[in-house]
């Protein structure tokens, strides 16, 4: 029997939906990982030892999904572009997945890294639920985000408020450090810093409902002067991935950020 070729074409329009609902699905492997009992992190502080970081290899590949996460979710609205494919549905389901992957897991990482924090106190493992529970107003702030995305229509090359998954990414990017480079200018202490990290769920929330300017890395056109900020962007995260490793993740995010706040009359 011969399909009928509106048949196929209908079928086709679904698969940009399959990366979409794997991004959900990598995203809530991200938080089974992440909130695995044996995910305590441990800390060692004497004369004799220094400092070290134990960061259990179940809280890493909490990181690892989200960044999976955030490729399929790249791959989603390339396919629905090639294939001719977008739909209202599809753009809804995008939003859904990625308040899983790129606000509801990073904030359950962030939940971890602030019992590290406490937890290198006097009495810190006995620390009250309400000190930690904050790291899920950026999950709220990452839904109120996409919701006000998917009713504006002019996001389309570039963003109004700090897009979700470039804040999922750079949550994501810390254990990793942790695991890795905890060393490097002695960026571990930094990292498990509670009140940087209650500064940095206050600002990237703040970002992301925000009604800043922030570019988006599509191409309208090949020229130079329309370009000339993520070239810089590319060149720099290229450099900075060989000679920084993981810590190339936040300095590559702060450099979008201050490219956006330069270049905000261009993205208007």
């Amino acid at each position: 029997m011969v399909s009928r070729p509106w048949t196929v074409v209908s079928s086709m329009k679904h698969i940009p939906n399959f990366f979409t609902l794997l991004n959900l699905f990598f995203g809530c492997i991200a938080i089974v990982f992440a909130l695995q009992t044996e995910s305590v992190i441990m800390y060692v502080n004497d004369e004799y030892s220094g400092s070290s970081f134990n960061i259990p290899e179940k809280l890493t590949w909490a990181a690892v999904f989200i960044g999976l996460a955030g490729i399929v979710d790249f791959l989603d609205g390339f396919v629905a572009r090639l294939l001719r494919a977008t739909s209202d549905i599809g753009k809804h389901l995008d939003s859904l997945s990625d308040v899983v992957s790129f606000g509801v897991a990073p904030a359950t990482i962030l939940y971890q890294l602030l019992r590290l924090s406490f937890a290198r106190e006097e009495n810190g493992l006995e620390i009250a639920i309400g000190w930690l529970i904050p790291a899920f107003v950026l999950s709220c702030a990452a839904a109120y985000r996409l919701a006000k995305f998917n009713i504006e229509e002019s996001q389309s090359y570039d963003f109004t408020g700090l897009p979700t998954p470039a804040v999922g990414l750079l949550i994501a990017s810390f254990p990793l450090i942790l695991h890795f480079n905890a060393a490097t200018f002695g960026i571990g202490s930094i990292l498990i810093n509670k009140w940087l990290l209650y500064g940095l769920i206050l600002l990237l929330s703040y970002l992301m409902i925000s009604n800043i300017p922030f570019m988006g890395l599509k191409f309208k056109d090949y020229t130079l002067k329309n370009n000339l900020p993520k070239l810089i962007l590319i060149v720099t995260a290229l450099v900075s991935a060989v000679f920084l490793q993981w810590i190339a993740v936040p300095v590559i995010f702060i450099i979008y950020s201050i490219l956006s706040l330069v270049y905000k009359n261009q993205l208007k």
